[in-house]
């Protein structure tokens, strides 16, 4: 990622409202996991400007900040076509609809991941088929996808159709692996992109590393809105006259007098796209900065814990900045106490929620997954995070672990 001069001998932002001193005593306030207030503060009157527009013109939903944002978001990933949609879940949903994957399908997901990524395969009437993931990038692990398409292939009792890898806290996948792997067993890649919007992989940045890549707008992400949506990138025209027509009910474009396929309700409304607007324009400063202080955490807790890996051909979004630690419930309680917050992402791998049981091997099935879901914990990241913080949260850290 390019970063202007005035970028990189610019300092982190202090996180005015999510620690304080108090006079002699030093002492901290609370630390949150996320804190949003700096940014708005930071772009309040290009947010408000972008806002009061849209409020003037009154087109609320299709307005011309939603086509100006898909545009933007294309150039910025440097793919042919965006297409703009209610939610990550989705723009997921939509890319499996569009290539008429349904029931008899198998789509291979990371066992480690958000719901929603299974969720959309099972709306389809698609059955997901659970891969294990590294334990150093948690991603996707490219020769357990293979053995698994191998022993589907094999039963027999399910068509392959394709592979949806998911770019953990922020770290694209290995693309370079997943991809030839899909083609040689004719199989589509749709990436979702939902926490590495913002990355980079061998230079390339996310949005058009898969033939389709989505992502979330949920306001917890790298690019967040205030409320939800989601976008659909790719180089293929053709498909995104598809993803258009199906957020729309499945009317072709322009034309409402009959639809033409099963389709959703699911659009940007233009209030969101607006907000999106003034954000993007921020995403590649707050990047470096989210990258700043993950070499933060690195510069403390090198050597002393694990700490995410850093492949040289990467650069991360930093959605999150998340350890693994023995004794994890011990650590979050001590943290929570200091006034730290802290996350689990995630209690379970999706094989081992109910709503799965189905589709799952059970216990034992994806090794990694489970022992990562036990150890697994995220601290405070994001664009306001200075260094001071990341000192308290690093000191609590290992106190703890002493």
């Amino acid at each position: 990622m390019s970063t202007s001069e005035s970028e990189t001998n610019t300092p982190l932002t202090p996180l005015n409202q999510g620690h304080v001193f108090t006079g002699a005593e030093e002492e901290f306030d609370r630390i949150p996991l996320l804190d949003l207030r700096p940014q708005f503060e930071r772009l309040r009157d290009e947010i408000g400007s972008l806002v009061l527009g849209v409020l003037d013109h009154g087109q609320f939903i299709k307005g011309p900040e939603m086509l100006e944002l898909e545009q933007a978001l294309a150039k910025r990933a440097r793919v042919a076509d965006v297409v703009t949609v209610g939610n990550g879940t989705d723009a997921l949903q939509i890319a499996l609809m569009a290539e008429g994957i349904g029931p008899g399908d198998a789509v291979f997901v990371s066992g480690f991941t958000y719901v929603a990524s299974a969720g959309a395969i099972l709306l389809t009437g698609a059955t997901p088929v659970f891969v294990d993931i590294r334990p150093k990038t948690f991603n996707m692990d490219p020769d357990d996808l293979e053995a698994r398409i191998q022993r589907v292939k094999a039963d027999g009792k399910l068509n392959p159709r394709a592979i949806m890898p998911v770019d953990l806290f922020g770290l694209p996948a290995n693309y370079e692996r997943i991809n030839a792997i899909a083609e040689e067993h004719g199989l589509f890649v749709v990436a979702d992109a939902a926490q590495s919007f913002g990355g980079t992989l061998d230079g390339h940045p996310v949005g058009g590393l898969a033939p389709v890549s989505t992502t979330s707008f949920y306001p917890t992400k790298p690019l967040g809105g205030y409320g939800d949506g989601g976008a659909l990138f790719t180089n293929d025209l053709d498909r995104a006259e598809v993803y258009r027509s199906i957020r729309e009910h499945g009317f072709p474009l322009g034309d409402r007098t009959g639809a033409v396929r099963l389709g959703l309700n699911s659009r940007l409304d233009t209030l969101q796209a607006a907000i999106l607007l003034a954000k993007l324009q921020a995403l590649d400063g707050e990047i470096y900065r989210r990258e700043v202080a993950a070499r933060a955490y690195d510069s403390y807790l090198k050597g002393k814990i694990e700490i995410p890996i850093r492949p040289d051909n990467v650069m991360s979004a930093w959605s999150q900045y998340s350890i693994r630690v023995k004794n994890r419930d011990k650590v979050r309680a001590a943290m929570t106490e200091a006034r730290i917050g802290t996350a689990v992402y995630y209690v379970k791998p999706l094989h081992m929620h109910p709503a799965h049981a189905a589709y799952s091997e059970g216990p034992g099935s994806l090794p990694v997954c489970e022992q990562i879901s036990k150890e697994i914990l995220s601290l405070p990241m994001h664009p306001d995070l200075d260094r001071a913080a990341v000192e308290r949260v690093c000191q609590v850290l290992l106190s703890v672990l002493d």
